[in-house]
């Protein structure tokens, strides 16, 4: 069939086919016949059909663009806040991560502080928070404490310091997981501080520790540095408590209500607060 325009169909189909190709417009390539077929089914007009064709690619392109930004974030497992279970750990304002998930503290470049004992859903959120700044634009990365000061520390080794701090200052939000769970020497600390140095009042920075700040000496054996980082963490932050009881035990209660484990906790804490 030839169209008035003097080209075939087939021709056009091919011509549309490589044109998105040099354009690199994969939606409009993939979805172009579907939606000719769908304008001239209602009538539409030319102008509807370029805005329904181009509006496809568009949403697509978010789409592609938030998929990456969470595959770069290197989180280990895929958590979102939708799948919290605030009645299994109601020491978490549902309001509260709400807010946060918006993201504004990120875009200020606020520092975030989820505080908790093992098994109260801070890595949950931490991953969840970070996830959801990565769906709207952000760019995250995810990693362990001790992780990211072993990486330092090899860095500091093949005097390749400078370049690896650069390049956690270029994220907008750094999400540090188990803070606390083991002693730093004070070389480590040192160098974990010039990371959230570099970051300070310009990039946000979001914790998860099992430990309360006052046990962080623990961690942080100098005192000066210790205080130091805590202020890096906590001026203009927003602090999370997640509690003491176990977001796991109570999810396994609520999943099994007649199984009941000797020596478990049943009491519940008081509220998360953010300032």
């Amino acid at each position: 069939m030839t169209r008035p325009g003097g080209m075939t169909e087939p021709a056009a189909d091919a011509a549309i086919d490589s044109a998105c190709r040099l354009l690199r417009l994969p939606t409009v390539r993939e979805r172009f016949t579907e939606l000719a077929d769908a304008a001239a089914r209602e009538q539409m007009t030319f102008r509807g059909f370029l805005s329904e064709l181009l509006l496809a690619e568009c949403d697509d392109r978010d789409e592609r663009r938030r998929t990456r930004r969470i595959r770069e974030a290197a989180f280990p497992r895929d958590k979102r806040l939708a799948d919290f279970d605030y009645t299994a750990n109601p020491s978490v304002n549902p309001a509260v991560i709400n807010t946060l998930a918006a993201g504004a503290w990120v875009a200020a470049g606020e520092p975030l502080c989820l505080i908790g004992d093992s098994g109260t859903g801070k890595s949950h959120l931490l991953i969840g928070l970070g996830t959801a700044a990565a769906e709207t634009g952000h760019r995250v990365r995810y990693t362990l404490a001790s992780k990211l000061v072993n990486e330092l520390v090899e860095a500091a080794d093949e005097r390749q310091l400078s370049r690896t701090i650069a390049r956690y200052g270029r994220v907008d939000l750094l999400c540090l997981d188990e803070l606390g769970y083991m002693e730093l020497d004070r070389r480590g600390a040192e160098l974990l501080f010039q990371v959230l140095t570099e970051r300070e009042e310009r990039s946000a920075v979001a914790i998860a520790s099992n430990e309360a700040f006052s046990g962080w000496t623990k961690t942080f054996t100098d005192p000066r540095l210790c205080a130091a980082i805590v202020d890096r963490l906590t001026f203009a932050g927003h602090i999370i408590q997640t509690g003491t009881q176990s977001y796991r035990l109570a999810h396994a209660r609520r999943r099994h209500p007649t199984h009941q484990p000797t020596g478990a906790k049943s009491d519940r804490h008081g509220g998360a607060s953010s300032g």
